[in-house]
């Protein structure tokens, strides 16, 4: 072994170790030449689980489904050149769900960049804003002041990816060939590790008492919780609304929809209600407080912005800006938590909360009562309420996530609901969700054919590392979202252009990543195979076929039934 191969192994792997010792323990490797030894030394630690995905983009959005389970950082590892670009659109989505990744990219030495190496492009500062971090490391030397550097490095990343609002870091490492390190057993070994100590922020005392007098001015109240919750800040919600006599709009991906929390409260058929424009001027509130990221559902959004003068709360626990709507008065940087305890004791009356209550239980027998033809719609709340207790659901976006808001009614099965909502996109969806399964032991993915074959490939870590994953694909033979969007009115162009068909047969894909596969059609054929795949193991793929336009007109059909009748009859 070399003497630069030596250097090369201490310096890896005390950057290695130190994030091991502060707690990370998953990798995804990417296969490439350059990373030879980053991929080596984190199969050689006996304290990280490492996966190999051999696509790039596959294997990024695959680590941020395990880290988005775990709620911690996880590595993630390439190549030089083209792969690391691979990686943007996860690290992208990374940075706007602030889900922590710890980005390992290998690179070509200094000399060999802008000369016209193979493999070689410029990777500095190659994500641009949507890392919190990046560093081009120093090339492996020897001294113990290289070591020093590269754990301080380690733990400085580590600290910026966990740090609110948690996000991306990205490492570059250059480095020279030979690039096989010295694998000897007693390399890693467990000492004092640096640390990084993250506290919770809470409102200084003069603060609170101005937000303190607001609040007590103020007994109509409504209390808005979308994507990126806290698991430990929800019960403090669920407790401050009942005490304060605030009705709670959960976005399904605010997880206070279903949990032993308690649901009295929670409104959920908001969505319907207000497409219908059923809120008067006596459910009007005099105050807004904002949990999370803003919520799905878009005719929220519209009420929010109709609401000018109305102070407005946004809660946050970093220093992002949640404020799409522009109406936020009053920007609170603090945990849930430490919100909800600090501000606790009554406010409003019961009488305004039975308001939201009856209106939101009158608005779902309405729904109950027009829902009859199999669709779209029926499928997703048919999941949603035959899935185990403790089941996690994955959900893409467009259709998939908007059928979610709409059909998922509170419960107290503790169902846990996840999308990528960062970014709202497509892309990885099946990587996301198969991280997530690896974490999970009943999980579920609710996607769109579009999606599905977006990242169809995701599917071969699933079969090589035997996960557990049961895929529901909404065959409409297309981007079923369009047909709700003015886009449909362009007869000419709109199947070329939106529609998509792509008339595939997904029973080949189900033969080819070995998944066992059901084609639906009916009501009873979903539930039977619901409750087969809930007896078996590895990837099981249910396809039910859908009609696209029949959704959009049954969806319609639903929303206006429910307007009439809550208007008095009166056409919509």
């Amino acid at each position: 072994m070399s003497e630069h191969q030596q250097h090369l192994t201490d310096y890896l792997a005390a950057f290695i170790d130190e994030l091991s010792s502060n707690g990370v323990d998953e990798a995804v490797i990417s296969p490439g030449s350059r990373s030879t030894p980053l991929a080596l030394l984190l199969t050689h630690h006996p304290r990280i689980n490492t996966y190999v995905n051999v696509d790039e983009r596959s294997a990024a959005f695959f680590a941020l489904g395990i880290a988005k389970a775990k709620r911690k950082p996880v590595i993630l590892v390439c190549t030089s050149g083209t792969a690391a670009a691979n990686y943007y659109p996860a690290v992208i989505e990374a940075r706007y769900a602030k889900v922590p990744l710890l980005v390992l990219t290998a690179d070509r030495p200094h000399e060999l960049r802008e000369v016209g190496a193979p493999q070689a492009i410029d990777q500095l500062d190659l994500y641009g804003k949507h890392v919190k971090w990046a560093v081009d490391m120093a090339l492996p030397e020897s001294g113990q002041e290289i070591l020093r550097y590269a754990r301080s490095a380690a733990v400085r990343g580590l600290g910026m990816s966990i740090g609110e609002p948690n996000g991306p870091v990205h490492f570059n490492f250059p480095l020279r060939e030979p690039l096989i390190p010295d694998l000897r057993e007693d390399l890693f070994q467990e000492g004092t590790a640096k640390r990084v100590y993250q506290g919770e922020r809470t409102l200084a005392p003069d603060q609170a008492d101005e937000l303190e007098k607001i609040l007590s001015e103020r007994s109509r109240g409504i209390i808005i919780c979308g994507p990126g919750m806290s698991p430990d800040g929800i019960q403090a919600v669920a407790d401050f609304g009942r005490a304060k006599g605030f009705p709670i709009l959960a976005d399904p991906l605010s997880n206070m929809r279903s949990g032993k929390h308690g649901t009295d409260g929670i409104i959920d058929a908001y969505d319907t209600f207000l497409k219908a424009g059923a809120v008067g001027e006596d459910l009007k509130p005099d105050l807004i407080i904002r949990f999370g990221a803003m919520a799905v559902s878009k005719p929220l959004m519209l009420f929010l912005k109709g609401l000018e003068e109305v102070p407005q709360f946004v809660i946050t626990r970093g220093e992002e800006w949640q404020d799409p709507t522009g109406r936020g008065t009053h920007y609170v940087y603090a945990h849930e938590r430490h919100f909800c305890h600090r501000f606790a004791g009554e406010s409003g009356t019961r009488d305004w909360m039975e308001k939201w209550i009856s209106l939101n239980e009158r608005t779902k027998n309405l729904m109950q009562d027009v829902i009859g033809e199999w669709d779209e719609g029926k499928a997703v709340k048919c999941l949603l309420e035959t899935i185990p207790e403790q089941s996690s659901v994955f959900v893409s976006n467009s259709m998939p996530i908007r059928d979610v808001d709409t059909f998922f009614f509170s419960n107290d099965r503790s169902i846990s609901i996840h999308a990528n909502r960062g970014a709202n996109g497509i892309d990885g969806v099946v990587s996301t969700a198969l991280g997530m399964s690896t974490q999970s032991p009943s999980t579920y993915l609710l996607i769109g054919d579009l999606a599905f074959f977006h990242d169809m490939n995701g599917l071969l870590a699933g079969r090589k590392y035997g996960l557990d994953l049961t895929v529901i694909v909404m065959n409409n033979n297309g981007g079923g979202i369009f047909s709700y969007l003015p886009q449909a009115k362009e007869g000419a162009y709109f199947e070329e252009l939106f529609g998509t068909p792509m008339d595939l047969e997904f029973s080949h894909v189900a033969a080819m990543y070995g998944a066992d596969y059901s084609l639906v059609k009916t009501e009873s054929d979903f539930l039977q195979a619901l409750r087969q795949a809930e007896g078996m193991k590895g990837l099981k793929i249910i396809e039910v076929l859908a009609d696209r336009q029949k959704n959009v007109e049954n969806h319609r059909k639903m929303w206006e039934f429910v307007s009439r009748e809550i208007q008095g009859g009166q056409p919509s």
